[in-house]
Order: C-alpha cells, then sequence, then structure tokens
C-alpha cells in the first residue's frame, strides 16, 4: 500500500493512495470503525496501519489524488541516514571506490520537503548538485541484526534526493554542511509499503534535469545491498521506527563530470524509481 502526508484547505491529514485515489484518514475510519490516531506517526508505526491492514481491501477510495498537496510523508524521523559511494560507478567518478562497510553522514529533518516543493538555495552555494536515492523506512526499532532477520524491520520505501551543495562540501572536506540546508532532502510522493515491493534490488531509477536525463541506473548496481545497510548500520546505533536510510546515489551527478552542469535557479528536477512513483521540485536560489 501506499500511504501519504496530505494538504486540503490548508488542514493536515494522511491516507492510503490507489490508482490515482485517496482514502483519507477521517474516511478510513468512518468505514472500518477503527479511530485512527491524528498524526501519521502513530498510524505507521504504533500498530494502526496494522489495525486496518486486512480490511483494506473493502476501503472505498472516495476522493481524487488532485484534491491534495502531498508533503513529505514523515514529519518527525529521529534520523536521516545517508550513505555515500554506494554505487561503484558514482564512487568511481567521484575517485573513490565502494567499500564493504558503510560510509555514512546524518542529514537533519528540517532538510525534509515534499514533491512540489521549492528547494531552496542561498545565493552564496555556487555548485548545487542532485543526487536520487532509494530510501528504507524503518518499521521497528532494532539492534545488532543479522542480515536474514534485517528485512523483518522494514516498514517501506520512497524516494529521496540528497540535494547537495559541493562548494561547501569541498571547502569542508566532509559532508554535513553541504548537505543540510533546509529543503535538501526532497522525498516522497508516499511511502510504499515494503510487501508491494517484490524485488527491491531491481528497481529502475531515473534523474531528468529540465526533461534532460542524467541519472539512469537501478538499485541492483548497490554495492552493499538493502539486508546488509540495516546489519551493519544497526551494529552502530540503534534504529528506530522511522528512521530514514537514504541508501547511496548512482552515477550522473554534476560534481566532477565537466559536461553535466550544476543546477541552476529555475531548473525543474525529477525523480523517478520504478514502483514508487515520482517527485519533482523546482530549484530557487535566494539572498
Amino acid at each position: 500500500m501506499k500511504i501519504a502526508r496530505l494538504v486540503e484547505d490548508g488542514s493536515e491529514a494522511y491516507g492510503l493512495v490507489s490508482d490515482g485515489s485517496v482514502a483519507a484518514n477521517d474516511d478510513i475510519t468512518n468505514q472500518t470503525g477503527v479511530p485512527l490516531p491524528f498524526n501519521i506517526m502513530d498510524f505507521l508505526f504504533e500498530g494502526w496501519y496494522d489495525e486496518i491492514n486486512d480490511k483494506i481491501s473493502s476501503i472505498l477510495f472516495k476522493n481524487k489524488l488532485e484534491k491534495f498537496r502531498l508533503l513529505h510523508p514523515l514529519p518527525t524521523p529521529s534520523k536521516i541516514i545517508c550513505l555515500t559511494f554506494n554505487y561503484p560507478k558514482h564512487a568511481k567518478e567521484q575517485n573513490y571506490v565502494s567499500t564493504k562497510e558503510p560510509v555514512i553522514f546524518i542529514k537533519p529533518r528540517t532538510t525534509l520537503c515534499g514533491t512540489e516543493s521549492e528547494i531552496i538555495c542561498p545565493n552564496f552555494v555556487k555548485q548545487l548538485d542532485y543526487e536520487i536515492e532509494l530510501a528504507i523506512i524503518i518499521g521497528k526499532t532494532c539492534k545488532n541484526i543479522d542480515e536474514i532477520s534485517a528485512r523483518n524491520y522494514v516498514f517501506g520505501y520512497m524516494i529521496f534526493n540528497d540535494v547537495s551543495a559541493r562548494d561547501i562540501q569541498m571547502q569542508d572536506k566532509q559532508f554535513t554542511r553541504g548537505k543540510s540546508f533546509d529543503t535538501f532532502a526532497p522525498c516522497g510522493p508516499w511511502i510504499t509499503s515494503a510487501d508491494e515491493i517484490t524485488d527491491v534490488g531491481n528497481l529502475q531509477m531515473t534523474t531528468r534535469i529540465n526533461g534532460q536525463v542524467r541519472q539512469n541506473s537501478s538499485t541492483k548496481n548497490m554495492f552493499i545491498n538493502i539486508q546488509s545497510i540495516i546489519s551493519k548500520l544497526s551494529e552502530v546505533m540503534t534504529l528506530e521506527k522511522g528512521d530514514i536510510i537514504a541508501t547511496g546515489t548512482p552515477e550522473g551527478v554534476a560534481l566532477n563530470n565537466p559536461n553535466t552542469p550544476f543546477l541552476n535557479d529555475g531548473d525543474k528536477i525529477e525523480m523517478e524509481i520504478e514502483k514508487l512513483g515520482k517527485i519533482q521540485n523546482i530549484v530557487k536560489f535566494v539572498a
């Protein structure tokens, strides 16, 4: 199932999405008799989604998706963990080599924004870049789990754009500041539950800038796979329900590609991952 966070006429809600139609939380409560919480985090991770899961087939999807504005799906994740150089061709274009242990950094949740949102970038940034990534949503808190068990802790997946100020990144010689500006993590458009994805290790990924394809790859090109990522991260830190793990980007970014321009004011970014949907955002530079 696809679960989205929604706004209609200034009022926030959440709901299930199917074939371009929505069953909002109030509709689900009215049809099932289950008094759903207002907060999407409670709905997803405190048992309420499980409570209505066997009733979804009987729910009527009464509203068109176009009625709503889509917000980033998770408003208050505890952590946003991002992997670097997890696609060997991307690592090579950046003069690195993918390693068997995950190289990570953490983005603040204030970077999150939804599809159709503007990516707001200060004018002092001169090298703004994009990175399409598959994001994992952790469904249950875990620590020190093995790879076989790891799949049991995944709630679902979404698209994630790890927007990066490369000049800041290169100046600092580390990742955090250049990737932590507000709105530098567009994501969504919704969360797709793990049971809908039969092979997460073989999903097509595409980035278009102003209609031109810049990244064209597949999750099958990851160096460290999903189960191993979760297991290895859980050896370091407790993974909590609602945590977001962005699993790295394939080749085709602007950095170190002289024929590929960095992002400019007004550029339209479209990112699509097979079975997960599409997000699109406009770049806006501000003083």
